[in-house]
């Protein structure tokens, strides 16, 4: 892989996780509990800890993903 596609690639990762947080935060602010109805306090609990317990492994997957792909564009040999 040329360093060039290597360095994009890693950026995209890191795009990704910017994604991951993005969708994370909409998600909890949409599942907040408001005085007008919605869900209560309970329910937003275990939304914002079963969405967080999801998105936080994506997210240390493709920082690492991207960590590597920094690597191979310096140069830096690392074994499979």
């Amino acid at each position: 892989m040329s360093p060039r596609i290597a360095k994009l690639a890693a950026l995209g990762a890191l795009g990704a996780v910017g994604l991951f947080v993005l969708i994370y935060a909409v998600i909890a602010v949409a599942a907040a509990p408001r005085r007008t109805g919605g869900i209560d306090w309970t329910e937003a609990t275990v939304t914002w800890i079963s969405v967080g317990l999801t998105v936080l492994p994506l997210i240390a997957v493709h920082v690492v993903i991207a960590r590597g792909l920094w690597a191979i564009a310096r140069g830096v040999r690392r074994p499979l």
